[in-house]
């Protein structure tokens, strides 16, 4: 494989890309420093296919990546090979607009392979390759120029190793015909929605005791508050104000400005200058949640009380028996909330209900609420036993 040298300017990056789009897959990587901004900063990206590799550096001055953008996200002959691509996907996302699509996660398609649930890139490589990844350019503050030698090896190798596992992977796949199992997954990766960061929806990732409307009403206005300070300055949203905090003023308000000066987590500058008067806006034109987007009760997930968490735990114990048997990771099967819903008797819009995971378990876990399936250990080994099959 021919290994370019650190691509800097916009000619060499268009007859890249152009060769590239000629590929049928390309293996992508970036890096990116995130501790001290809102939005990820792309310090580097590194591409590949079977046959070249090179990392880019959209650091440097006038280069114009629209070549490589317009490659990930408009070209939809050539796959996308990512390994736990998500954050990724979203600097690809917050640069145009949409994602990288038809996409590849090798972590996800990992997981139909039966080699865990989270497995990290270096014991990937590890498993396919034999290759012991050198970790030690790991930590780089990848924002300073210039790059030396051994950090740009280090990056470009997530992309070389990556693009040589992969049609190892796709025979794999093959082979116990699985890769349509991936597909549904694969979708749902790259889905723009998830990418998106709406100041309406910030609220819901802020932790808060109680469900009255008035103190959700008010999370809701200081969350979207927070996340268009942060987007406006380009800091992290917990440099604006922490959760715990936006939490404890949702629920005991301040009357005005200056007790602020009071509120555990603030500066009491915060009791006069102008941050804090945006706050207390804010506050003062929250209205109570509506109806509609109060959520859901915790409780109402378990179906009948008790009874219903109990069937929800024994479809849990069916998941790990099937995932044991099958060789696949239990995540890829079932997410928890499925289970819970299919405990509470929900039947409609489940991923397990439909296509190859209702062959694969849903049928069973089915079959296991309607009280036609039970457990019986046999030589030693707990299994599944039809109810037909006890006559």
């Amino acid at each position: 494989m021919h290994i370019h040298d650190l691509i800097d300017d916009s000619a060499a990056l268009a007859n890249l890309c152009h060769r590239l789009s000629q590929s049928p897959f390309v293996a992508v990587d970036t890096e990116f420093m995130r501790e001290n901004s809102y939005w990820p900063e792309l310090c580097l990206i590194q591409i590949a296919d079977a046959n070249e590799a090179a990392a880019i550096d959209p650091m440097a001055p006038g280069i114009d990546l629209k070549p490589l953008l317009d490659l990930l996200t408009e070209n939809d002959e050539v796959l996308k090979v990512f390994h736990a691509g998500g954050q990724d996907i979203e600097i690809v996302y917050n640069l145009t607009g949409k994602t990288p699509f038809p996409m590849f996660d090798s972590q996800v398609a990992a997981m139909a392979l039966g080699q865990g649930e989270q497995i990290g890139y270096s014991n990937l490589v590890e498993s396919y390759l034999g290759i012991s990844v050198d970790k030690g350019a790991r930590f780089t503050d990848w924002s300073r120029r210039p790059l030396d030698k051994r950090q740009i090896e280090y990056a470009i190798g997530d992309v070389t190793h990556l693009s040589t596992i992969f049609p190892k992977m796709l025979e794999r796949l093959r082979k116990t015909g699985r890769g349509a199992w991936l597909d549904q997954e694969m979708e749902r990766i790259a889905n723009p929605a998830n990418y998106a960061n709406d100041p309406e929806e910030a609220w819901k990732r802020v932790r808060i005791a109680g469900r009255k409307p008035e103190v959700l009403g008010r999370l809701k206005a200081l969350s979207k508050w927070r996340e268009l300070e942060a987007q406006a300055k380009d800091l992290p949203r917990g440099r604006i104000i922490k959760d715990e905090t936006l939490a404890d003023l949702a629920g005991t308000p301040p009357k005005k400005q200056a007790d602020l000066a009071r509120v555990r987590g603030l500066s009491p500058a915060w009791a006069n200058n102008d941050i804090g008067a945006r706050l207390m806006a804010a506050l003062e034109a929250a209205k109570p949640m509506s109806a509609a987007d109060m959520p859901a009760r915790e409780d109402r997930k378990q179906g009948n009380g008790k009874e219903g968490a109990l069937v929800a735990d024994l479809l849990k114990l069916l998941l790990k028996i099937r995932a044991r048997d099958i060789d696949v990771a239990a995540k890829l099967l079932a997410r928890t909330e499925d289970l819970e819903a299919l405990a509470a008797g929900q039947r409609e819009g489940l991923a397990i209900l439909e296509g190859w995971r209702f062959e694969q378990f849903g049928k069973d876990a089915l079959a296991l609420v309607e009280g036609r399936l039970a457990f019986a250990v046999k030589n030693g080994k707990l299994k599944m036993t039809r109810a037909e099959d006890e006559g």
